[in-house]
């Protein structure tokens, strides 16, 4: 039985919980498995899961599209080569026009494409098909950003996709069993209100840091690739 706390200390901690929930699911030291972190935050708790079940680990691009004037909201997000997803209940709730959403829109693409040429540079995107693609972020709240992801994984042909996040929305948790062939939540608190509110440190994750992670997740696994 894994035994996970009511808060996380940092999203390294929060990584390392979510990693034994994952070993417990059957997902550790297997060749197939390729770990996706959607930045910033996401990327220290997927930096501990890849490291623990010793697999390769690579950013998933996603951004968030916030409702204007309320940028926390989010009215539904974009990926790499996965297009808009929107959330319906947002968009009619707060009266959105088309016009806001593209807006808001043209706005993300930009900021996803520098961090693309940020945290990648020339290093090619990994390849998931036929592979165990576990996508991985700090929380889910209303799971915009997730949805986004794990529908443009999809196209990519993985054989399975699985999210694992350290705390999310009971509701969330529940409605991604039709979104994808597995989630494990670590934590599913009933009173949730924000991702941030259970992590005693959820300062914001740097591109700095991003980039630092990302070579050190590259180079446990460079040795094998050169013998491979």
């Amino acid at each position: 039985m894994v035994v996970t706390p009511m808060r996380f200390s940092d999203r390294y901690d929060a990584g390392r919980h979510l990693a034994e929930e994952l070993v417990h699911r059957g997902y550790g030291e297997r060749a197939d498995v390729l770990v996706l972190a959607l930045p910033r935050g996401g990327v220290p708790v997927a930096f501990e899961v890849a490291r623990r079940l010793n697999a390769p680990m690579d950013v998933f691009l996603v951004r968030k599209l916030g409702v204007p004037g309320h940028e926390e909201l989010a009215m539904g997000a974009i990926a790499t080569g996965g297009g808009i997803v929107l959330n319906p209940r947002v968009v009619t709730h707060a009266g959105i026009h088309r016009d806001d959403i593209e807006r808001v829109a043209r706005a993300e693409w930009a900021e996803l494409e520098r961090r693309q040429r940020a945290y990648r540079g020339n290093r090619e995107e990994p390849d998931p098909r036929g592979k165990t693609v576990i996508v991985v972020d700090d929380g889910l709240a209303t799971g915009a950003t997730m949805r986004a992801a794990a529908r443009a994984v999809r196209k990519r042909g993985p054989a399975k996709i699985a999210v694992g996040v350290p705390v999310a929305a009971p509701e969330t948790c529940d409605e991604f069993r039709a979104e994808v062939d597995e989630i494990v939540c670590a934590l599913t608190p009933d009173h949730f209100a924000a991702v941030g509110a259970w992590y005693e440190d959820f300062s914001a994750t740097s591109d700095e840091e991003v980039r630092d992670l990302l070579r050190q997740a590259a180079a446990r696994h460079e040795p094998a690739a050169a013998h491979a």
